[in-house]
């Protein structure tokens, strides 16, 4: 899991419905608030987080994260919880980045409708509405 964080430790991994599911987690101690920068180890709460990646062998894969909600120890901060961060997918996005490069590839060669099904088959579940979302968040004029 180096490739896309090297701070996530490989759990396990298993295979369903022809989805391969890698679990992870976070080997950081700490995790560092988003809104004012404080790093805490204070531990909220973990929960599983579902983001979608680049197919392996044909096979649509799905990383399962133990993500660890944070305690913001900043009294002086405005947010009291915070879930810590990885570098391959931003907030609360479903799809890694170089998932996201992959569909904007395939979407600027052909149509919103034809990309989708092409994707579906080949990498992940895309929607034409995710595929135009998508295009919209890289123009320049958002």
């Amino acid at each position: 899991m180096d490739m896309l964080d090297e701070h996530l430790q490989y759990i396990g991994h298993t295979l369903k419905d022809g989805i391969i599911r890698i679990h992870v987690a976070s080997k950081r101690p700490t995790g560092c608030c988003l809104y004012c920068g404080v790093e805490s180890s204070s531990v909220h709460s973990v929960y599983e987080r579902q983001v979608h990646d680049l197919p392996i062998q044909g096979r649509k894969v799905t990383i399962l994260i133990n993500r660890r909600k944070f305690f913001c120890i900043n009294k002086e901060c405005a947010k009291k919880t915070f879930a810590e961060q990885f570098e391959f997918f931003k907030g609360n996005e479903r799809k890694t980045s170089r998932l996201q490069e992959a569909i904007l590839e395939v979407s600027l060669t052909q149509s919103s409708i034809s990309a989708s099904k092409f994707l579906r088959k080949n990498v992940a579940n895309v929607s034409k509405s995710t595929i135009c979302n998508l295009l919209k968040k890289r123009s320049p004029n958002n």
